[in-house]
């Protein structure tokens, strides 16, 4: 059953009493006399000797319930903070604030700033300037623009990760500072392995924002993970060895040069190869180009049209551990369509998500699952299948043979999701049955379980359940369990509560038979035993 609660961490309670007492207490005569005397390099107080960890927590903490306030955050910025994030309070976070923490905190390897938009981009370059041990970096959403990326290039040399994700003022050209620093003829950023530049888009007529995708995916050789919309059109670009067209600025060498220069890859029939290992937002087309360009890729997400493609076949060999696949079109894609893909690649996914896909044969369900031993985390969304309405449904509880569905166990099966899209139409019976009793089997066989979500789900869960339950010490590892939208009843409900699993978290929220004093009855069961479980309903 669910653990009963208990006492908070010593740390966690110590935290609390000085949150609730900062104003009055900490922060009283700061506010008073000293809140706006910006001359002094440091306040010397209790908190210089809190562990730095501490002090973030703290920030945290203060942010998210809201008690933060100016006089807080000036206290807070001590000079032995090696990470401090401020997306919680990000109304706060003025011109002067940036000026604090360039010159209080020169030790920071990791800032967080996305949301600040209060902060000019001349604030954001001396911030920049000042703190060239950052290996983190989040400025989305802010006022960044190109002399704040040309900055960063220049003097952040070991910055590993940077986000510059929606912000209106960053454009083609600016990323090409980022690589490339005109004035010293220097190359930036050498071991940038994550650069997150979602919503960039050209900022007027011949910016090329393509080109500039290419330009940064060739010069920062350590890059693993360039996040925006446009990247696969870049490595098409690269595929293709059109390098030669005209620049977006002068002063950048060209892409041309910038192939050049790469290392020579190991297969003598390729042309040259990144050190990409995520790509998202790719179409169907692209993924020859990906597995030719990018060899060590490991994670891709694809989206699917109506049109079937011819790429998949290119994944044969590939190293890919997650896979997530979306159908974007308006006919959909039916999941055995899948199945050839699970039986390249299943024995080496560690991640697989489809949603979007039709649910249009009955044991394909089943049958991908089997292909998959090895998965972490898998999450899948169908839809009922398309044609004519079905005859009328059995109850589709599976019966005890059918726990043989799936062959084999999921050892490392942690986090399962299945939801069900009926708009199309009812679940055939056949389909019911046959996903009810793959879900007995799975639930049965993958004991490290933590979170489980049925999602929608239009037949009845009890009969899946008393199957999974009827084995001794059944999911033992459960800590998050969703049933939302399902047909499951209370007998059901407290049976799952019973087991002795941790359960932290259930969601019944919008299940036709719970009602009312259902909800109630559980509510009282967690208040009366002071139970550490979240409930939800309606």
């Amino acid at each position: 059953m669910p653990r009963r609660k208990g006492v908070a961490p010593l740390s966690r309670l110590c935290l609390g009493s000085v949150a609730g007492n900062m104003q009055s207490v900490w922060a009283k005569d700061y506010s008073e006399n000293y809140l706006d005397e910006y001359h002094f390099r440091y306040i010397l107080g209790p908190f210089n000797e809190l562990a730095g960890c501490l002090v973030q927590d703290l920030l945290q903490l203060l942010g998210e319930t809201r008690r933060l306030t100016r006089a807080m955050l000036h206290l807070l910025l001590v000079p032995h903070l090696t990470a401090l994030s401020l997306r919680s309070c990000p109304g706060l976070v003025s011109h002067a604030i940036a000026q604090l923490i360039a010159v209080r905190c020169q030790t920071l390897s990791e800032l967080e700033l996305g949301g600040c938009s209060r902060v000019p981009a001349s604030a954001l370059v001396d911030l920049v300037e000042g703190l060239p041990g950052l290996s983190k970096l989040g400025l989305a959403e802010t006022q960044a623009n190109t002399q704040v990326l040309a900055a960063v290039g220049a003097n952040c040399r070991r910055l590993r990760e940077l986000d510059v994700s929606r912000c209106p003022k960053v454009g083609p050209g600016s990323l090409l500072h980022l690589a490339y620093d005109q004035t010293e003829r220097a190359w930036g950023c050498p071991v940038l392995r994550v650069l997150l530049a979602r919503g960039v888009e050209p900022q007027g007529h011949g910016q090329d924002l393509v080109g500039a995708l290419a330009f940064v995916l060739l010069a920062l050789p350590s890059l693993q993970f360039l996040a925006n919309s446009h990247v696969p059109e870049a490595l098409g670009l690269i595929h293709t060895q059109w390098l030669h067209g005209p620049q977006g600025q002068a002063g950048f060498p060209s892409l041309e040069e910038l192939a050049r220069g790469r290392p020579a890859p190991c297969a003598a029939d390729s042309w040259l190869t990144l050190p990409l290992r995520r790509v998202e937002e790719l179409e169907e087309p692209f993924l020859a180009v990906v597995c030719a360009v990018c060899p060590e890729v490991a994670e891709v997400a694809v989206s699917l049209s109506d049109c079937p493609g011819t790429g998949w076949a290119s994944l044969a060999g590939s190293r890919l551990t997650q896979l997530a696949v979306h159908c974007t079109g308006h006919q959909g894609r039916g999941l055995a369509e899948m199945l050839p893909v699970a039986r390249s690649l299943g024995a080496q996914l560690q991640s697989l998500s489809l949603h979007g896909f039709s649910y249009d044969e009955a044991f394909s369900f089943c049958a991908l699952l089997d292909c998959c031993p090895q998965l972490c985390a898998f999450s899948c969304h169908l839809s009922a299948p398309r044609g004519p309405a079905p005859p009328a449904e059995p109850d589709g509880e599976p019966q005890a043979w059918e726990l043989d569905l799936l062959r084999h166990p999921f050892p490392k099966l942690r986090h399962f999701s299945l939801g069900l899209d009926s708009l199309g139409g009812p679940l055939p019976s056949l389909h019911a049955a046959v996903l009810g009793a793959s879900l007995a089997s799975l639930l049965h066989r993958s004991r490290s379980l933590e979170t489980v979500a049925l999602l929608s789900l239009p037949f009845s869960l009890d009969g899946v359940f008393q199957q999974v339950l009827a084995a001794p010490g059944a999911l033992p590892q459960l800590r998050e369990l969703s049933l939302a939208g399902s047909q499951v009843t209370s007998p059901t409900l407290r049976c799952l509560l019973a087991l002795d699993n941790g359960l932290r978290s259930l969601n019944v929220a919008g299940c036709p038979d719970i009602h009312r004093r259902h909800y109630d009855q559980l509510l009282r069961t967690v208040r009366e035993q002071r139970l550490d479980l979240a409930l939800a309903w309606q």
